[in-house]
């Protein structure tokens, strides 16, 4: 067990067994002892008894009002976003999914807890506020690979579903669009209009959603015919200014590039405006292809060609699989309510960019 299992979740000893060493002494996660005491039927009968033998040989007693409030309803569902306030209001993907999961949670009558978490500080009393059972649920957003708040929420037995994956075998339920097919495409259409030196503007790649658009423009170039160049790829971070930088970091490497995948719309407003400096045309000597089809993409001089990304229905699918779990069980944790992985489909919209 490790150093301070034995503590609350103030980090105070309570003199009295806790809810982590019973998890221990039993042998399964803290979520798994709250959905036994709860007297759920979403336990094995093997767990069930593991943490039966624990309670009696620890002489846990449940803290009743504790109990009380884990069987009741809050009516509130925690949106958690791990970004400034900067980058979430001024992002069109934050806005389009915030309005999804509002308009959603308006329909069955629950209300929106908006959480930014950027600090350990911050997830900590995060952590202590879920504790505590003040929202029914959690959704989460641009969580990156090495994010341990989504374990820890389904470790407190709440309902948790996550908007992307941290990883090809993400443990906790998601909804997420095909970034594979978003980059395969979007390298099919340039490759399709005659390119061949074919550019990558990559987001951060500790967040699968960046690997696995850098890995659908892969696919799409060996499906293309057209020999792989780690000179062509540069990573950012999603924002406009990150585009920027990595577009002077392409042009300084492979000057004779002639189109460029970027793995969002903001970073690829950001290339466009390098691309113009450096006196290159837009598509004539460079095509320029995004992804989320955003109002950025809209706006943009040329219009941006995009992939588009379903992101407000995104928002409602999340919110709906999660008000179900919610709805089954309010301690089942992650193994609750049918199916927990779900990948929308994604399309590419062509403009005058490419």
């Amino acid at each position: 067990m490790h150093e301070g299992s034995s503590r609350g979740v103030s980090g105070r000893r309570n003199g009295r067994p806790t809810l982590e060493e019973v998890a221990a002494l039993a042998g399964v996660g803290r979520g798994t002892v709250s959905r036994v005491i709860n007297g759920s039927p979403r336990v094995s009968e093997q767990a069930r008894d593991a943490v039966a033998r624990a309670v009696a040989e620890l002489g846990y007693v449940p803290n009743q009002a504790a109990r009380a409030l884990a069987g009741s309803r809050t009516d509130a569902v925690a949106l958690v976003i791990p970004e400034t306030e900067a980058r979430v209001f001024s992002e069109p993907y934050f806005l389009d999914l915030i309005r999804g999961v509002s308009a959603e949670l308006a329909e069955a009558d629950k209300q929106l807890l908006l959480t930014l978490v950027r600090t350990e500080a911050e997830r900590q009393r995060f952590e202590h506020y879920l504790a505590a059972r003040r929202v029914d649920g959690v959704l989460l957003a641009s969580v990156h690979g090495d994010d341990p708040l989504p374990d820890r929420i389904a470790e407190l037995g709440l309902p948790v579903v996550m908007n992307g994956r941290r990883s090809e075998a993400e443990p906790v339920a998601y909804v997420d669009s095909d970034n594979i097919g978003a980059g395969r495409a979007a390298v099919a259409h340039l490759a399709g209009r005659g390119r061949s030196r074919i550019a990558t503007i990559s987001g951060p790649l500790d967040m699968y959603v960046a690997r696995a658009r850098l890995g659908g423009y892969r696919a799409g170039l060996a499906e293309a015919g057209i020999a792989p160049d780690e000179s062509l790829v540069a990573t950012a971070d999603f924002t406009e200014e990150g585009g920027r930088r990595a577009m002077r970091e392409l042009l300084e490497r492979a000057p004779g590039l002639d189109a460029v995948f970027s793995a969002s719309d903001v970073m690829a407003a950001g290339a466009r405006g390098v691309l113009r400096e450096a006196g290159r045309r837009i598509p004539e000597d460079v095509a320029l292809v995004g992804v989320d089809d955003s109002a950025v993409a809209r706006l943009m001089d040329p219009p941006l060609t995009s992939v588009r990304q379903p992101i407000e229905e995104m928002g409602r699918t999340m919110t709906r699989l999660l008000l179900q779990k919610v709805a089954e069980d309010p301690g089942a944790g992650p193994a609750a309510g049918g199916e927990q992985r779900r990948v929308l489909p994604t399309e590419l919209i062509v403009r005058h960019s490419s």
